[in-house]
């Protein structure tokens, strides 16, 4: 067999493997032969009970033939003619042997073999082994009138296994051959049954391959059994969060492209001016505008990339140690500049690390977007405190300021991408808590917006303790 060979049918049996179908008809033979294989066995040893049975009821019935053939002549002597019907009855074909012997109860030998082997009990057959070969055995003690005080002869009757084997055999071979026929209409039966069985789940096959790539409506679960119906559930629930996932995807996408138009037709025009302007004062102010709208664009870029970054799926999970308290310290240090020019007062309460796990740097962009917001909507002479600690188990990061903060109503769409509040003059893209939302779920965290005392708005962080 050449090694091509082999392959293709190593092949075909790893296929065939992993079929349902092939898997269920081996499943349902394998236990119908398992219970073929005892009732077999069990079969086996009932056939061999009838056919000793049938030969011991047949050496019964030919001892009794010779006891009823035993006379007491004049002279009181014991004498037999065996009856030729006695020993024709186990002529059956199958070449057998017949012995006997007939004596008297103080041990003379009337008729027959004197060594003849004598079973242990009368009117029950025995397997005994007679010139080197098996035989059963029967002995029957039976009266005999004109012995005196009623005496009896014992006749013994042996013949070979030859017709005892033999019905054995075609006992047991009719039983086989019924239950050859059962496991082959069995085996029919299966699988017809599969087949009509695993229609559903194939016409479900069908109905998913024969889709096209933007066809996401719900499958029908009664095109299915009972069983599959979860299955069929399961499918359309994940069609519909792929479906919402697309339709996330493209309002993102649009949204993102309506976000960098402004910019960048408002930094071709800046350019524009810059290039064709005289006046240096003029022109160091277009180049300044410049620069402002290039740093807005790069930071619309930069939320776009970390929003996309932040996503379910959009890139392999992490877990690292972040201190919560620390990377506060470093954040506000880095906006510490922009604060003391705008005369904003930082604060931080954090007196003791705070170990979360999580993509670390997936959690500085949290802390970087709820600060910068904080920082970039409150006025001047504002002030912003970032509190970090530890309750009912969990880690919490609080960002309190004291600027217009959110109206209750719209506390829950500001978490919507590019969502902005009507009125807002601060520059920004409403990407801030959205990321903050995104990174917070991931972490298996929760984010909600309260009131600030006095006025202002309190952002509240529970992210899982390490």
């Amino acid at each position: 067999m050449s090694s091509s060979l082999v392959t293709k049918l190593g092949a075909t049996i790893a296929r065939l493997s992993q079929s349902l179908r092939v898997q269920l008809l081996c499943w349902v033979l394998l236990t119908l032969f398992g219970a073929i294989g005892f009732n077999l066995y069990d079969s086996f040893w009932t056939a061999d009970a009838t056919a000793k049975l049938v030969t011991d009821r047949t050496l019964l019935a030919s001892a009794r033939v010779i006891a009823e053939a035993v006379r007491v002549d004049e002279g009181g002597n014991v004498q037999v003619d065996v009856p030729p019907a006695a020993l024709e009855m186990f002529d059956t074909g199958f070449g057998d042997r017949v012995s006997y012997q007939v004596i008297t109860a103080w041990g003379s030998l009337v008729s027959g073999l004197p060594d003849l082997p004598l079973p242990a009990v009368q009117r029950a057959g025995e397997d005994r082994t007679f010139h080197g070969a098996g035989v059963r055995v029967l002995m029957l003690d039976h009266p005999v009138v004109g012995l005196p005080d009623d005496g009896t002869i014992s006749v013994t009757v042996a013949v070979t296994h030859n017709s005892q084997y033999a019905m054995r055999r075609q006992l047991w071979l009719s039983d086989f051959s019924k239950q050859f026929v059962l496991v082959f209409v069995a085996s029919l039966v299966t699988i017809l049954g599969l087949q009509r069985g695993l229609a559903p789940a194939l016409r479900l096959r069908d109905a998913v391959r024969q889709r096209g790539r933007n066809r996401l409506d719900p499958l029908p679960p009664e095109m299915v059994q009972s069983e599959l119906r979860p299955l069929v559930q399961a499918l359309n629930d994940y069609m519909e969060r792929v479906q919402n996932q697309m339709a996330a995807q493209r309002r993102f996408v649009s949204n993102a492209a309506h976000q960098l138009r402004t910019p960048l037709a408002l930094i071709s025009t800046q350019a524009s001016v810059a290039a064709r302007e005289g006046d240096a004062a003029r022109r160091d102010e277009a180049l300044f505008a410049l620069r402002t709208s290039t740093k807005q664009i790069s930071r619309l870029a930069s939320q776009l990339l970390t929003l996309s970054r932040a996503e379910p799926g959009s890139r392999r999970p992490r877990s690292d140690t972040t201190d919560l308290s620390k990377a506060a310290r470093e954040i506000l240090e880095a906006h510490a500049e922009e604060a003391l020019r705008r005369n904003i007062d930082l604060g931080l309460e954090a007196d003791r690390p705070v170990i979360v796990e999580g993509d670390g740097t997936m959690l500085r962009e949290m802390l970087v977007n709820l600060i910068d917001n904080a920082i970039r909507y409150i006025g001047a002479d504002g002030r912003v405190t970032v509190a970090v600690g530890q309750a009912n188990g969990s880690a919490v990061v609080t960002v309190e300021d004291n600027g217009p903060g959110i109206p209750s109503g719209e506390r829950e769409q500001v978490f919507e991408r590019f969502y902005r509040i009507m009125g807002t003059e601060a520059e920004g893209s409403g990407l801030g808590l959205a990321i903050v939302r995104e990174v917070v779920e991931g972490a298996g965290g929760s984010v909600s917006l309260d009131d600030a005392e006095g006025g202002g708005l309190v952002v509240t962080v529970r992210l899982p303790l390490a």
